[in-house]
């Protein structure tokens, strides 16, 4: 049962990530899509997107580097401290995050299809119940990036 949980989570991933390179992201990365929820509108310094994510800064600033390179974020001297480095979403990682939105919910409505409403209604509250309602939380950190 876990592994059939496991899998699925995978193929929606794998899946997401062929969509994204079929729409000119192909260097996206799963760990990437993450970072980009964790980088709120306003910016998030390094270390805040480290602890946001469950890991190291340095691992935090890896991937700070790694989405800087790909045009997702950008680098800028924070206000308040001009030693804190402020990361900050562009206009392609507003793209990026519109449409794994968008895939993610054609999933959820094949889903929806091939199930029947009742059976995915069961479906989301069993995994609500299993999972006590925990979402994702820091599973970028559990996964050890």
């Amino acid at each position: 049962m876990v592994f059939l949980l496991g899998g699925t989570f995978r193929r929606v991933i794998d899946d997401l990530h062929r969509e994204l390179a079929a729409q000119g992201h192909g260097e996206a990365r799963p760990i990437h899509g993450f970072a980009l929820q964790a980088i709120s509108p306003e910016g998030v310094s390094i270390s805040e997107l480290g602890r946001r994510l469950g890991v190291s800064k340095q691992a935090a600033a890896k991937t700070a580097k790694s989405l800087e390179s790909g045009g997702y974020v950008t680098r800028h001297v924070g206000i308040d401290d001009a030693r804190a480095i402020l990361l900050q979403r562009t206009d392609r990682a507003e793209e990026v995050l519109a449409l794994s939105a968008r895939f993610f919910d054609a999933r959820m409505r094949e889903w929806r299809s091939a199930l029947g409403q009742e059976r995915f209604d069961t479906m989301i509250d069993a995994l609500a119940i299993i999972g006590e309602g925990r979402n994702l939380g820091d599973f970028p950190g559990w996964l050890g990036q």
